[in-house]
């Protein structure tokens, strides 16, 4: 799940990361199919599916209403904006967008500041590979910042590109996260893998070209020729990643829809 806000910013202590070259830097996948790896964030490397569904029930219960599990399932996926006009729909009681965008916003925050960061399983192993491999990668999610860096901050791994809800016009399911991402890296999507977990993320990735990868959180991604559905990131490596890529191109597999 995923909500924007205002630009991206990465967090402080990270602040001397280098800007990506305007090439792949090289890897042991240099010159394979396989130039770059890019990772959603809410309910694949994180899940914070439970966490929102706390956070947007407070909120809701500021604004005198009720909330459910399938209030919640309608916003996988959605912006800031689609989030807050949501829970006003159902609200008892008035207040501002942008009071209420503070509200779910700072609830986030301290839930993932204060808790066990919940890492989705494999996410950090795979994560890991990757960094370990000299794979370009990016962290490309429609969270807002303050959110985003929350999540950032308490990761092992850094990442050297993030693209998020603010650094957008058009948030998932528009392709313009993932073609931003791949243009920070210098790849090309159609030889880089994308890491999703609901349906707006994957089509947002699959417009942008890439090969996408669906590990469903709460809302199921349907299978289909060019996408690979699994259920969990712990199904999968790095090695096991490449292959798809390769398999992918000398196939040609269709990326898009």
């Amino acid at each position: 799940m995923s909500r924007s806000g205002r630009r991206c910013a990465p967090p402080s202590h990270r602040s001397a990361r280098a800007e990506p070259s305007a090439h792949p830097p090289e890897s042991k996948y240099s010159g394979g199919n396989l130039q770059a790896v890019m990772f959603d964030m809410d309910g694949l490397l994180v899940d914070s599916e439970p966490l929102w569904f706390q956070a947007e029930a407070f909120v809701m219960a500021r604004l005198g209403g009720s909330w459910t599990e399938a209030d919640q399932h309608a916003l996988v996926g959605g912006s800031m904006p689609t989030t807050v006009s949501f829970l006003l729909s159902k609200a008892a009681r008035p207040a501002e967008p942008a009071v209420v965008a503070s509200w779910l916003t700072d609830a986030m925050v301290e839930l993932l500041s204060t808790g066990p960061l919940p890492v989705m399983p494999g996410a950090a192993e795979l994560l890991g590979e990757v960094v370990a491999a000299g794979l370009p990668y990016a962290l490309v999610t429609s969270s807002e910042p303050a959110v985003m860096n929350a999540v950032l901050a308490r990761l092992e791994a850094p990442f050297p590109v993030t693209v998020c809800g603010a650094d957008v016009s058009r948030s998932k399911p528009d392709p313009e996260g993932y073609l931003r991402a791949a243009e920070k890296l210098g790849v090309d999507p159609r030889h880089s893998i994308a890491l999703e977990d609901s349906p707006k993320g994957v089509a947002a990735a699959e417009a942008a070209g890439y090969l996408t990868v669906a590990v469903p959180s709460v809302v199921p991604v349907p299978e289909r020729d060019g996408r690979i559905v699994l259920s969990s990131l712990g199904a999968i490596t790095l090695a096991g990643l490449a292959e798809m890529a390769r398999l992918a191109h000398a196939l040609r597999l269709p990326h898009r829809p």
